[in-house]
């Protein structure tokens, strides 16, 4: 008890607006599971089509940088606060929407993966620059270790809840064995999710950013960098998301089994990532960031090796392990480039956010269409057991390029020790 004690005070410790937004996305994070996981496992049961959760998985991503445009204006005349709540509302609105359709089409799928991205757009743009402006340099390793923690807690309780809920309602009957109607329940419960969310998240008296252009075609060539980070981080991100539902529901069974294999692995996951926020400081995040990718690799080369039910969830075991390293280390990384080439070019802290998600989608397209391609000329098993692990081995080139950026950016590290304005900072050369 001492020591939950002294866990609190730490986080009591923390600024306000830090605190609120940890509570926020607390909140979120037990909604979040249910639509990455289920609504992927929903399309598969009402469709058996496994790519045209790569159609939704692109529709969405083509979402998520169209609204970080649009948040961007919208910036200007609404608080940022409303915006980050109106992005987890839409995204409970779209589940339910998709619940309600009488089948899924492939113009269907894309609309509603397409709205999804919208909700996640407004909810990822801001929670970045939210983030960004809520923490320091010093206390990020311990805002993100104890939001991946929430995270990670979620993707335990409600995978294995909602599972069970799903598979029990077709085995024992509840609901008339309408697993349909599970889906409905699941849906109001997400919505319930989001709002309680919103409300803690117009407490967090949030500021906006300036008003100031934020369209920008030529960067410092370390944002050039974080680029190229982020469209790599973008190729995986379609298959991570998307991969482990569609092998767990091809090799293994139905929706009990996505419950229960991603809440097994998230719970030695939750420990883990909690102490390494706690206990790790910056110079740490390269380790932690090689240790997430090497996993992503360990995994999908045993899935390739094997391809059957214990190769599944073995990869599963995998990543989730390997999906909150990298959130650990990435987030930070990114955040203190933003800082440092913000200072250097004296923008818009929010263009280089937009600037980032551009990165990430290119990176997404090339991933999704690379999948769709495989699965729709060569086979669906080609591009879950052989594209898997190449994607895994082309994001592992992603340690060189943050070695590179840390490296890089010391001398930013170095100039703040400077008795110099930071807006007069000089580069590597000049120092």
């Amino acid at each position: 008890m001492r020591k939950l004690l002294n866990e609190y005070k730490v986080f009591s410790s923390q600024p306000r607006p830090m605190r609120m937004l940890l509570l926020t996305n607390m909140v979120y994070a037990f909604a979040l599971p249910v639509i990455e996981l289920f609504l992927g496992a929903y399309i598969i049961r009402k469709s058996n089509d496994v790519s045209l959760v790569m159609v939704y998985q692109l529709a969405q991503g083509t979402g998520i940088p169209i609204t970080f445009m649009l948040n961007g204006y919208l910036l200007r005349r609404f608080p940022i606060s409303r915006l980050y709540a109106l992005g987890m509302i839409i995204s409970g609105i779209d589940m339910g929407i998709m619940m309600l359709m009488p089948e899924l089409s492939f113009f269907g799928i894309a609309l509603i993966g397409f709205i999804m991205g919208l909700s996640y757009g407004f909810f990822w743009a801001n929670r970045v620059f939210l983030a960004l402006n809520s923490t320091k340099d010093d206390n990020r390793n311990y805002y993100y270790g104890l939001e991946t923690f929430f995270f990670t807690c979620a993707s335990i309780v409600m995978p294995l809840i909602a599972g069970y809920f799903i598979a029990s309602t077709q085995k024992l009957g509840w609901l008339g064995g309408s697993v349909t109607s599970a889906y409905h329940i699941l849906t109001i419960l997400v919505i319930l999710l989001t709002i309680v969310a919103s409300v803690i998240a117009h407490k967090g008296r949030f500021a906006n950013p300036p008003n100031a252009k934020f369209l920008y075609w030529k960067f410092h060539h370390l944002w050039d960098k974080m680029q190229a980070l982020a469209a790599l981080k973008g190729v995986a991100q379609g298959f991570i998301i998307a991969a482990p539902v569609m092998l767990i529901m091809k090799l293994v069974g139905e929706e009990g089994s996505v419950g229960s294999i991603q809440s097994t692995g998230s719970f030695l996951s939750a420990i883990m990532l909690y102490i390494l926020g706690r206990v790790t400081r910056p110079e740490h995040r390269t380790k932690i960031f090689a240790a997430g990718l090497g996993l992503f690799v360990l995994g999908a080369f045993v899935n390739m090796a094997l391809f059957n039910a214990l190769g599944a969830i073995f990869f599963v075991g995998c990543l989730v392990f390997a999906r909150p390293l990298l959130d650990l280390a990435y987030f930070p990384i990114q955040l203190g480039v933003i800082e440092c080439v913000a200072a250097k070019e004296k923008r818009n802290q929010f263009a280089y956010i937009f600037s980032h998600e551009v990165g990430i989608y290119v990176g997404r397209l090339f991933g999704c269409m690379l999948f769709i391609m495989i699965a729709r000329y060569i086979s669906e098993d080609a591009a879950l057991r052989y594209a898997l692990l190449a994607v895994a081995l082309v994001q592992f080139l992603s340690v060189f390029v943050a070695r590179s950026i840390l490296r890089d950016g010391e001398w930013c590290e170095r100039s703040r020790e400077l008795p110099i304005d930071a807006n007069t900072l000089k580069e590597p050369s000049e120092l």
